[in-house]
């Protein structure tokens, strides 16, 4: 195994604003594993929507929607500068103290979540993630609890495995506040994006029937991967066109875009029928008619990434070959500019990876800008 350099390359967030507060370092001193920590070499790392949001401070507040704030709302750990990334793939390269040594060489997939709770407890009130509270894999090298990295032997590339993470993670959660069931219909919004494919997918591994609403062009993708059918969110009207597609009642709307659709997602569930969200890409203040709420019993719930159960069953489904990776591009390290523009321009469908310049021959693929 080569040696561990003293520096590494890496994007740290220096503030909240634009990608010129992203900057691509080549000094960044190469951290060290602690007691109970493993350090990793890192070969990919995934894209999410909270590298954005965080970037941007467009979080908001309780009492003011456009106050800068960043995740978890007046309670944030983010210190400058910080390494983002929550989709971590590598190898283990050293331990800390109380790690067994014989961890070194495995290949692991992070469990980017920073519980704050003891082990048995699936609470998630206190929780924070890896790339907010501590640093992320936009980099060469990084520290994680031994225990949140887990040694995955499914044949799939690193570049491929880093799809799952956050996204799957969080499609899982959403899935399990919402209860959803085999023989059940759900309709997920924003399906071609990295959460919404992922639901997709897990909804059949429940025996769920999943319905996609996303933008023209993406259909044949989309049922592909198990989407029984596909709404265009563009319709001018999307409950008509809902009930037409469906023809049955809709029992889970799996909502990541919320904005001027969320009333017409509400008149879509059917009576006891349950909205789950874990994003609002299309604009997080929404207009509520809550006796549409109310007359029809629905339930609402809020969800944030997921639990060390919904992880591990999570893993459970990447080595039984359950769910499938939908990676649509990867970019260095060095290009990471470009990658999140193209993030940004959500014309892709599944997830963008990002490769350090050294692994980039073997993990990565060439790169449209």
């Amino acid at each position: 195994m080569e040696s561990i350099p003293a520096q590494m390359k890496a994007v740290q967030l220096v503030g909240h604003g634009g990608l010129d507060q992203l900057e691509y370092r080549e000094d960044v001193p190469t951290p060290s594993p602690g007691p109970g920590e493993v350090l990793l070499e890192v070969h990919a790392c995934g894209m999410n929507n909270t590298d954005v949001w965080v970037r941007e401070g467009a979080y908001g507040t309780e009492t003011d929607a456009a106050e800068v704030s960043t995740w978890r709302r007046g309670r944030s750990t983010l210190e400058f500068p910080r390494i983002q990334g929550t989709d971590s793939v590598g190898v283990i390269v050293a331990a800390g103290e109380g790690v067994p040594a014989g961890r070194v060489g495995e290949r692991v997939m992070v469990d980017f979540s920073i519980y704050n709770r003891p082990e048995g407890d699936d609470s998630l009130a206190d929780i924070d993630y890896i790339g907010h509270g501590r640093d992320g894999g936009y980099a060469e090298y990084q520290v994680v609890p031994a225990e949140n990295a887990y040694e995955i032997t499914s044949d799939i590339s690193d570049a491929e495995l880093a799809t799952f993470c956050c996204a799957y993670l969080t499609a899982e959660q959403m899935l399990d506040r919402a209860r959803l069931a085999a023989g059940e219909r759900v309709l997920v919004t924003g399906a071609s994006g990295g959460v919404g494919s992922a639901i997709v997918q897990l909804a059949r591994v429940r025996g769920a029937i999943p319905y996609a609403v996303t933008s023209a062009g993406k259909e044949d993708a989309l049922r592909e991967i198990g989407a029984e059918d596909v709404i265009l969110r563009d319709t001018d009207d999307l409950v008509a066109e809902t009930e037409r597609v469906v023809g049955a009642p809709v029992d889970v709307v799996a909502d990541l875009v919320a904005g001027p659709m969320f009333n017409d997602l509400l008149r879509i569930l059917r009576p006891e029928g349950r909205y789950t969200t874990a994003g609002a890409i299309g604009g997080p203040v929404v207009d509520l008619d809550l006796r549409t709420m109310y007359l029809k019993q629905l339930e609402l719930h809020g969800s944030s990434q997921g639990t060390r159960t919904a992880f591990r069953r999570l893993v459970r489904y990447i080595e039984n070959g359950d769910i499938k990776p939908l990676l649509d591009r990867t970019f260095p390290l060095s290009a990471f500019h470009d990658a999140q523009r193209t993030f940004m321009a959500k014309t892709y469908i599944g997830k963008l990876v990002v490769v350090p310049d050294r692994h980039w021959d073997t993990v990565g693929a060439p790169h449209a800008p």
